[in-house]
Formats: C-alpha cells, structure tokens, sequence
C-alpha cells in the first residue's frame, strides 16, 4: 500500500526507426518507414497506398537521419544515466540484422550495434526492453511477399527472434515481440507492411495478417522460453480506455466494441485463444483468416508473460451521426469530442483518470503484469537562443499521469514500470514532424531535416530526475495544474 515497489523500472521508450538515422549504414537494408515522407502522403502510405518500393531522391524522408541516435547513443545514454534511468525501452531494426529478411546469415555489424548499445546501458545499470518490432517490415518482403498477409513471414519472423534472442541473452531480460499490434487494424502499412491494390478486400487481408503475427508472437514468445528461462516476453497494444458518449445503450454497445478492436489482439496473446465475439465477427463478415493444423495449439500453448501498452489518451464514441460527424482526426482511433476534457495541440484528449481506468481494465481482464511502455505529451517547444525549454505543460502533464498511475497500483494493478515515450526528442511517427515535441532532452531539428542535432536538458529534464529519485513520491518541481 506504499505506491511504487522498490524495483519499479523508471525510465523512457524510443524506437529504432525514429531515433536511430544511419538507414544504410553498415549494411541495413530498407524498413517500411524508411518510405514514409512527412505530409499528406505519409497518412496515404500508412493506410496502405505505396506506389514505389524505393526511396524517391527529391523527397524528405525524416527516418534517413533520424536524430542520428546510431552515432551519438553513448552522449544520449549519459544523459538518460544523469536522470537516473532504471529502464531504456528501444527496439531492433530488423533490417540491421537482415537486411532483406531472407539472409542465410544475419549481418555482424548490425548485431554488433546493439551489443554496443546494450553494453552501454549495462555500464550504467540501465536495463533494456527491447521491442523485435517497431512498426518495421523489411521492404524486400513487403515487395516479394506483400508483408504479412503471406505466411512465409511468420518463418522468416521467427528465425530473426531466435537470432536477436541468442545473442543477447545474457543481455536483455525484458522483451516484448509487436509494438502495439491492434494498430494493424488502423495503420496497416506500418503495422503489417501491407500495401493494397484495386478492388482487394482489406479487412480480409488485414485479419489474415494479424493471424501470422499472432503465431509468430507466439513462435517468439516459445524461443524466449527456452532460450533465456529467465527473461520475460511480453506483448504490446495502443490503450486507451473508450467511453460511450451518452448513456444511451446503443453508445455503451458500441463503446465496448470499440474497445474489443483493441482486446482482440491480446486475449490472444495473453489466454491463448481466439475469444468468442471475435469468431463470430470474424464468420458472419467472411474474414475468418486461413489457419494451419497447430497454430491453436501453438497459440495456447505460448502466451506473453505480461501486458505492454501506450497510453496517450482515452476514446469516446456515439451511434449519434452528428456527433460523429465532430470526430477529432488527430488520432488514427477517430474518437469523437470529450466534453470533460482539454486537447493537446494535435487534437489528443488529455485524460490522466483514463491511465488509471484503463490499467484496471487491462489487469481485471489478464491478470498479467502490466508495463506502461508509452505515455507523454507531443507538444511544440519555443527554445531561446541556448536551447532553454521551459516545458511547465508537459510537466503538469506527467505529474497528472503520475499520480493516476500510483493509484492503480493502490488500486491493487501489477506494475512492472513506466518508460514515458520519446525522452529525448524524436520524428514522431505518425506526421514525420520533429516539431511535435515529447523529450526532457531537446534535439536541434528542424522538420526539413535542417538543425545542428545539439542536445540540451529541458525543464522537465530535472523533474523526472526527481520523480525517479524518490521513486514517484515528489513529483512538486514546476508545472502547473490542468
């Protein structure tokens, strides 16, 4: 009943394809982001409407360099040892390792980059949760396979978890296998390296795809198991709790649907099964996915050790056309106007009770730990001439969320940690921006690309430096009430 356990993991989440740059360099082939432009063509793309396989030469593509984390990771570990980083959440280019996904062999040097950086981490006690796959498909089986929707990449998936897993097992002890899986349903090029043609049927396509990761999740968790007995292997969703917008109960209906979207995923994952509603979706629509003999055995048999997940705000939802019609298009989720609540400059509820409501739900329905592994405010930053950034907002932010999420864990919520998203600031993924803000570390970047890459500690930088020393107990420094 004290609040925060003693061994709780403080600390932050990147992800490779947004930090890291350097998208050729030392042999890495080309990841689906590495296609993503900024502007109106990137949300086309992520919906599945690539034209090209190759990167157009007079196009800015803001994962190419990144904020150059493949060559100033060791400044930027330093920086997150001073704040006292009891966890790093960061993922594994699978193009590093191989780079078309079909090698006989992985590439060294990419290994040898995340042995680095793991090595790094370790010289300041900071432990590593590694994602297997953050939003990246190699392009090359995006072009020969079409993604996931062929089931030749749940082999090819599975032989690069049990490489990255051999090797660093005497490094990684936390692991997680899809960055928040449900956004297939939502973003399908990036969460599946889907591209659609002319008159397919997508939902069709999407669901057979989220079966082949779900096997293959399954297939990794296994070979976590056996490889590394002591680790844990964990799944990932994008949260956020729905509510219906009136008491109508046609809105709570739908409300709870909304939220089976997200639930779908990890009632596979964490019992095993597909649930019964989804079944019955899945035949009465026709989208029932093609399953090999064994693959519900596979999936009972392998299930995640606990629940990932980002929080950034909760949904709400009316069966009311012209409420519809309000619908906020800031988020992939399409959540209509929340009445109670105040929105982030690009459109996201701000809702710190939601944190709280939502790691209950989660835990009343697995009983599985539960590891927050995203949450933090996208914001624009006006720095001086120096780089001062005094970011009292996004202070007030995580305090709120902060305290919510100390309340979950009275409410009786397993807890494992908190990694808030983007430390240090990063290309967001979904606009490609630089200039929607997450850090306690400023990044001189411009969204042209343009910027000396100078880091500079925020105001928030000394906050979280707090918050981590008395282990959530003084969250007082700054900010200012939402």
């Amino acid at each position: 009943m004290k609040g925060f356990p003693e061994d709780f993991l403080w600390g932050g989440a990147v992800a490779a394809n947004q930090v890291e740059g350097a998208y050729l360099e030392d042999g890495k082939g080309l990841t689906t982001v590495d296609l993503l432009p900024q502007g109106e063509r990137r949300f086309e793309i992520m919906l599945g409407d690539l034209k090209g396989f190759t990167p157009d030469p007079d196009t800015f593509y803001p994962s190419h360099e990144g904020i150059d984390f493949y060559h100033t990771y060791k400044e930027d570990i330093a920086l997150f040892a001073e704040m006292g980083f009891k966890a790093l959440r960061l993922s594994i280019a699978w193009t590093r390792i191989f780079p078309t996904g079909e090698e006989s062999e992985p590439n060294e040097a990419g290994l040898a980059f995340y042995d680095s950086v793991f090595d790094e981490l370790r010289k300041y006690n900071i432990e590593p949760v590694v994602t297997m796959a953050h939003f990246d498909v190699p392009v090359a089986l995006v072009e020969k396979y079409g993604g996931w929707r062929d089931r030749k990449l749940v082999e090819l998936f599975e032989t690069y978890a049990k490489t990255i897993l051999t090797r660093y097992k005497d490094k990684v002890r936390y692991w997680m296998t899809f960055n928040e899986i449900n956004m297939l349903l939502h973003l399908p090029y990036i969460g599946a390296g889907l591209v659609f043609k002319e008159g397919e049927n997508k939902k069709k396509i999407q669901y057979q795809a989220a079966h082949h990761q779900l096997v293959a999740s399954a297939l990794a968790v296994k070979a976590c198991h056996e490889i590394i007995p002591n680790a844990m292997c964990g799944c990932m969703l994008a949260a956020g709790a729905t509510y219906p917008y009136t008491p109508d109960p046609e809105d709570v209906w739908d409300a709870v649907q909304k939220d089976r979207d997200t639930f779908f995923f990890i009632d596979v994952q964490a019992r095993g099964a597909y649930p019964g509603y989804a079944k019955r979706m899945l035949r009465e629509q026709g989208l029932f996915p093609d399953m090999e003999p064994g693959d519900e055995d596979i999936l009972e048999a392998h299930t995640v050790d606990y629940l990932g997940f980002s929080y950034y705000s909760s949904r709400a939802t009316s069966t009311d056309p012209e409420v519809n019609a309000q619908a906020a298009q800031g988020n992939v989720f399409g959540s209509v106007p929340n009445p109670y609540l105040k929105s982030s400059e690009w459109g996201w509820a701000i809702d710190p009770k939601g944190l709280r409501i939502t790691a209950n739900q989660l835990y009343e329905r697995y009983q599985k730990p539960l590891f927050i592994v995203e949450n933090g405010l996208g914001a624009v930053d006006q720095p001086t001439d120096d780089f001062v950034v005094e970011d009292d907002y996004r202070i007030a932010y995580l305090q709120a969320h902060v305290k919510e999420m100390k309340e979950a864990i009275l409410d009786g919520v397993e807890l494992l940690g908190y990694t808030s998203w983007g430390p240090i600031d990063l290309v967001s993924a979904s606009t490609g921006e630089m200039k929607k803000r997450y850090g306690y570390i400023y990044v001189d970047r411009n969204n042209d690309g343009s910027g000396s890459l100078k880091r500079a500690k925020k105001k928030s930088f000394a906050w979280y430096k707090q918050v981590i020393e008395t282990n959530g107990e003084d969250l007082s420094e700054g900010g200012q009430s939402i």
